[in-house]
């Protein structure tokens, strides 16, 4: 829904309501799932629920890691494989854009690449076929595109990249982002920088810009091609998250109908969902969810 709309998201109590709503979800993660350690209390029962129900579930996430490592993850924390039909990841979406470029932008990147990424997190470059420089201002003069996949902030963070960023916008070095969130949520509730701040600034600095992932169009048909093999229509998915600027935006764009979990990285605006600061919230973002629910329980 739009702002223009007469209706306001009408309130979901749990998710038992979803199966009468839908076949399929798209599902977010992080702030959604789990706290990036452990699970929401309720939501491993509210996913067995729902697949007892006979519903379908794509988790859709902005991670930097693979679907596959994502799905370990979620087992390690106690989401066992038979809660999901497949974990889809911005960067996978990212790499495969890189791998089979289907836009000019992809096509054009050079060999050598500098990584942007948790010190932890280098093999996510792996497999692409690039000679990987470090994040340093000298490997920028010899890189020929940016690749950024993750970050560990407080440590890592926009300003202390800025030197970097800015010598490879000055040079118009391509920059690939396979994960665009803005910002995630601690444990206690806090908000650190996520990736999307840097990719945000890099474009700030007049470089070039690709972002995968959330709310951006072609993860979306990837995932829905996923759920057409499955003769579910795109009708019948509805997609749930707690990011306004990602989830429900994207959503919006896809042509599906979405689900905000209001405990999430909204939460200090979200007390009250019919309240001025929600109202605000909403008419800042452009979009309005169709339905809102406290946590996914």
């Amino acid at each position: 829904m739009t702002l223009e709309d007469a209706a306001w998201p009408t309130p979901l109590a749990t998710v038992d309501a979803l199966p009468q709503l839908a076949a399929a979800l798209l599902l977010d993660q992080w702030g959604v799932l789990h706290d990036g350690h452990q699970p929401y209390p309720g939501a491993i029962a509210a996913l067995r629920r729902l697949r007892q129900a006979g519903m379908r579930v794509v988790i859709l996430s902005n991670s930097g890691r693979s679907g596959a490592e994502n799905t370990g993850i979620l087992q390690r924390m106690g989401f066992e494989s038979a809660l999901f039909d497949a974990v889809v990841s911005a960067g996978d979406d990212a790499r495969d854009a890189i791998l089979h470029p289907d836009e000019p932008f992809h096509a054009a990147l050079g060999p050598r690449c500098l990584l942007l990424t948790r010190d932890s997190d280098t093999a996510l470059a792996d497999g692409l076929g690039r000679e990987v420089l470090p994040a340093t201002l000298e490997a920028v003069e010899q890189a020929d595109f940016l690749l950024l996949m993750s970050m560990d902030a407080p440590r890592q963070s926009v300003a202390g990249w800025e030197p970097l960023l800015a010598r490879a916008a000055a040079r118009r070095l391509p920059m690939v982002c396979g994960n665009p969130d803005l910002d995630r949520v601690t444990p206690e509730g806090r908000l650190l920088e996520a990736p999307g701040r840097v990719a945000q600034r890099y474009a700030a600095l007049g470089g070039p810009l690709r972002l995968h992932g959330k709310p951006h169009p072609r993860i979306y048909r990837y995932c829905l091609r996923l759920l057409a093999a499955q003769h579910i229509d795109a009708s019948r998915v509805v997609a749930v998250g707690d990011s306004l600027a990602h989830d429900i935006a994207g959503a919006h764009a896809a042509g599906l109908r979405s689900v905000l979990v209001a405990g999430g990285v909204h939460a200090g605006q979200l007390a009250d969902p019919a309240g001025h600061a929600a109202r605000a919230l909403f008419r800042e973002a452009g979009v309005v969810p169709d339905w809102i629910i406290p946590t996914f329980r």
